[in-house]
């Protein structure tokens, strides 16, 4: 397994606590959605695509 790089991310509040709701009584954690979404962001040409011209979210000044 690859070394961890400690790291500190800005999220939305209001997607958090949707994301904190919805995953309290699963195994699901930031960390590993995070992971899996960097994995599929590099491996996956077709998931790159859809986040690099996601555009539900709107902007506040932090590079959405």
């Amino acid at each position: 397994m690859d070394k961890l790089k400690l790291t500190s991310v800005k999220v939305l509040k209001s997607l958090y606590d949707k994301f904190k709701v919805e995953t309290i009584n699963s195994s699901m954690t930031l960390q590993k959605i995070t992971n899996r979404a960097m994995h599929r962001y590099l491996n996956d040409n077709d998931f790159k695509e859809e986040i690099n011209t996601y555009v539900e979210l709107n902007s506040s000044g932090s590079c959405l």
